[in-house]
């Protein structure tokens, strides 16, 4: 187990049986990766106090410990290690089999409106996105971007089609287009779509409109679960 976190013994695969894609190409990768640090360092040094609030929270409201880390799959299948604050009770990865059946969502995801799993301020923190702010270091590292596809899981990879193996040429990123575009509201098909619309349409421009969208999206708080 890590030191920071329960690892989701249900979704860790080996990632050297998973598919890999080669990397898209990115013509503007310097800036994008100048505009990365600048405001994952803006953006953490802002919200750090705030992080540790979110923190006492955490471990004061439920059992266990304040992240949860596990393995997701980025730029033409690296591994990367994945931190949010915990919003899901410690035994979460021992229900996932059994909530299965009622899963909501197509394709290789799961995704469940009232999760029994998830924790009372987990709930908040979902729907606000504030689970996501430890992001912010892998950013700053550069295993994620501000801006790109959501890391899947390796279970979810091991699904994917050679279409769906597109999300993996770019590096994952914290928003994107589905991210202020409805969020969870939208099936797999849809996000993949979006997904790929951003690969194809990939630019400095679009990074800072997406950038631009997302507080809306993230302070509404529809579509997160």
């Amino acid at each position: 187990m890590s030191p920071l976190g329960a690892l989701d013994l249900a979704e860790a695969q080996p990632l050297a049986v998973l598919p890999t894609c080669a990397a898209t190409p990115v013509p503007y990768a310097r800036a994008k990766r100048a505009c990365d640090i600048a405001l994952s360092l803006l953006l953490l040094l802002v919200a750090f106090p705030f992080m540790l609030v979110v923190a006492l929270l955490v471990k004061l409201t439920s059992k266990g410990p304040v992240f949860y880390v596990s393995d997701r799959v980025g730029l033409a299948g690296k591994t990367i290690r994945f931190t949010k604050f915990r919003t899901m009770i410690v035994d979460a990865d021992r229900l996932i089999a059994v909530l299965k059946s009622k899963n909501e969502k197509d394709g290789p995801i799961f995704k469940m409106k009232d999760d029994p799993r998830i924790t009372p301020i987990g709930r908040f923190l979902r729907k606000f996105s504030l689970d996501e702010l430890p992001q912010l270091w892998s950013v700053l590292t550069g295993d994620m971007s501000m801006v790109g596809p959501r890391p899947p899981l390796p279970r979810e990879v091991a699904r994917y089609d050679t279409r769906a193996m597109r999300r993996l040429s770019v590096t994952p990123g914290i928003t994107c287009y589905w991210q202020v575009m409805g969020r969870s509201n939208l099936t797999f098909e849809e996000w993949l779509a979006l997904d790929l619309k951003y690969i194809d349409e990939m630019s400095f421009w679009t990074d800072v409109k997406i950038l631009l969208r997302t507080p809306l999206a993230v302070f509404g708080g529809k579509g997160a679960y």
